[in-house]
């Protein structure tokens, strides 16, 4: 997809990897970015909208756990932009501490965000199609143990992204799908780990965790953007150490059908 001129929204825009690619975005020519967040950075927001003022750069607050707050943003911004292109799916938590938590942030709230941008989107209710990326992780192409329930949640939006990329409903509405799975990247997300493992106890897993190499959230950032411009509905990629590499995902099962 060529950016120029095109809506943005993207949730999760003042996160760690969510600054980088808000940054990486107002780098094209983009007509408008709303971010939608919990909590608004005011004073990047000053600078975003003073460095770019052809863009119409605007924030509304977002707890991803409330079906109303998601609504509410969605609303907000379909008035104030007429429509939205680009949905980036953003927000996270990694802390198997917080089970409910980390299962309605990671995958619920990117659930009900699909479901309510599709509302806008869909070219079969009067939208425009477009295309929406929902970040996993690569612990949601692969059991991780360490996390499990972020691994599980993650493992969700992997599925639920592919599913929603099938060939009838992307004839149907026009909106394409696509799933980022970053490695690990040197953001707040891996800060305090012992203290964020699905279980207390000491683990070998721990001592491999945190000497596994880490890419910028720049480098991340990057790629993420560019295979927004380029990757076709359905990819699912993943964005380790600075490279891109789209994954095959296997078929484990198919339907046996009567005559």
């Amino acid at each position: 997809m060529d950016l120029a001129g095109k809506n943005v929204v993207y949730l999760g825009g003042f996160g760690g990897i969510g600054q980088k690619c808000v940054q990486e975005l107002l780098r094209r020519p983009i007509k408008a970015l709303a971010i939608f967040d919990l909590n608004a950075n005011e004073e990047l927001l000053a600078e975003w909208k003073s460095q770019h003022p052809d863009t119409d750069i605007f924030y509304h607050k977002l707890d991803i756990t409330q079906k109303s707050d998601i609504d509410a943003a969605y609303k907000a911004t379909a008035e104030r932009f007429g429509h939205f292109d680009v949905v980036v799916n953003g927000s996270g938590l990694m802390n198997d501490r917080l089970v409910e938590l980390t299962i309605q942030i990671n995958l619920l709230g990117v659930i009900n965000s699909t479901l309510t941008a599709l509302e806008y989107m869909d070219m079969a209710k009067g939208g425009k199609g477009g295309l929406i990326v929902n970040i996993s992780s690569v612990a949601g192409l692969q059991p991780t143990a360490i996390m499990a329930i972020y691994s599980a949640a993650k493992t969700g939006v992997t599925t639920f992204t592919r599913a929603m990329a099938n060939p009838f409903f992307y004839a149907h509405s026009g909106v394409g799908f696509i799933t980022i799975c970053p490695g690990f990247t040197d953001t707040g997300l891996l800060e305090d780990i012992g203290n964020k493992t699905t279980f207390t106890y000491d683990t070998p897993m721990l001592a491999m965790f945190n000497r596994v190499k880490r890419q910028k959230a720049e480098d991340c950032a990057r790629n993420l953007v560019s295979a927004i411009e380029t990757s076709k509905n359905g990819a699912v990629l993943m964005l380790e150490l600075g490279e891109t590499t789209e994954v095959d995902m296997p078929v484990m099962w198919k339907p046996q059908l009567d005559n």
